[in-house]
């Protein structure tokens, strides 16, 4: 644990928060941050929304953007990195008999609108398969094994959230352009993970949680589109501002609460406090100890244990080969370990078996590890 940042969050001390990768956790300044935008709001809400709600936008959109090292003139706001794959799967002209691209490691909701929209223009879903703790050069070709002349867009996860890995986003993104397709990547936990992301890449699409790792309230998310497909974009709902071109046609709607996205800015305060390299090291060093601990509970030998990458601070631990690789199974599981160990933990299903994925965050400590692994092995035998 960080010195100091257990108190900064107003997470429930009784329960250990080993699941941060999920959801996130706001840390007090950016809640108060918003309360107060929330209170000018109800206010006089003609005042704000019709005053220079914009320009704050704007501003804030900036300081993301800067952080993540984009061009601010490129990106946009949006609620999160589901939306943003929507927004880019509506932009395609996609006709009957065309291909979308994407890893087994896809988030599920990507993976279900990339369904959707085959469904809806006769497109194709093409999985191609890439092996934990593939090399840069074997994920490119695994990728570009299933690439076709119909292929109208590939998708890769930059941090998957069912395995954790990391994947080669500036290796791909250039092969993928040297074949002639356009690439979005799925970078949900990209922000405050790793440091300025977009730094030297050009995907087509990009799109990152700042409410995961990047201490933003819940619904805040940076779209970064390339200059190329800029004016390209066809926003999934038109209002006042549609002529306004992006990214107002993006953002601009006015019932949608404020307030979470003025406020991203002051929870990027706390790399400025806490040090981003200092963060991102204890991070990732965490976690892997945590991974180290859990395996070794678990009987699970130190080579069968993936390593997702450079900086990540996520792991998954395999989970004995007789639980049932459900997804029920695998929620009740998890809400055992909740309310029976009082840990917070995701459990995910891929290639036909569970893992435990664990995080670390600045509020957590070595000893939340430890006792996990001293109860776990006895709870899972017994189910």
């Amino acid at each position: 644990m960080i010195d100091g940042a257990r108190d900064m969050f107003v997470l429930d001390p009784a329960a250990a928060h080993l699941n941060h990768g999920s959801f996130g956790s706001v840390p007090t300044i950016a809640r108060d941050a918003r309360r107060q935008l929330l209170d000018e709001h109800d206010a006089n809400p003609m005042r704000m929304i019709t005053g220079d709600l914009w320009e704050r936008t704007n501003a804030a959109r900036d300081e993301c953007a800067a952080f993540l090292g984009a061009e601010p003139s490129l990106c946009a706001f949006v609620n999160n990195a589901t939306y943003g794959t929507a927004l880019a799967l509506n932009s395609l002209d996609l006709a009957e008999g065309d291909e979308i691209v994407i890893t087994d490691h896809s988030y599920n909701a990507t993976t279900l609108a990339v369904g959707d929209a085959g469904r809806r223009f006769g497109a194709k879903v093409v999985v191609a398969p890439v092996d934990l703790g593939a090399s840069a050069a074997d994920t490119v070709a695994a990728v570009l094994g299933r690439f076709s002349e119909r292929t109208k867009l590939v998708i890769v996860d930059e941090v998957s959230s069912a395995t954790a890995q990391r994947h080669p986003i500036a290796a791909l993104t250039e092969a993928v352009h040297d074949v002639g397709a356009p690439i979005l990547v799925d970078a949900a936990h990209s922000p405050g993970m790793l440091r300025a992301p977009l730094s030297g890449v050009d995907p087509d699409f990009w799109v990152g949680n700042m409410h995961k790792w990047a201490f933003a309230p819940g619904g805040t998310a940076l779209f970064r589109v390339s200059q190329a497909w800029r004016d390209r974009l066809n926003p999934l709902v038109v209002s006042h501002f549609h002529h306004n071109g992006y990214p107002a046609n993006i953002e601009q709607q006015g019932t949608r609460d404020p307030s979470t996205w003025l406020a991203a800015p002051v929870g990027l305060t706390l790399f400025e406090r806490f040090g981003e390299t200092e963060i991102q090291r204890h991070n990732a060093e965490l976690a892997a100890y945590g991974q180290k601990v859990l395996g070794a509970a678990l009987g699970v030998e130190a080579g069968e244990l993936p390593d997702p990458g450079q900086g990540v601070s996520m792991r998954i631990i395999p989970l004995p080969d007789r639980l049932i690789p459900d997804h029920q199974a695998a929620m009740l599981i998890r809400r055992r370990i909740a309310d029976e160990l009082a840990t917070e933990v995701a459990i995910n299903l891929w290639r036909d078996r569970a893992w435990l994925r664990v995080s670390a965050q600045i509020y957590n400590s070595p000893d939340e590890y430890d006792r996990l692994a001293d109860r776990l092995p006895a709870f899972l035998a017994a189910l």
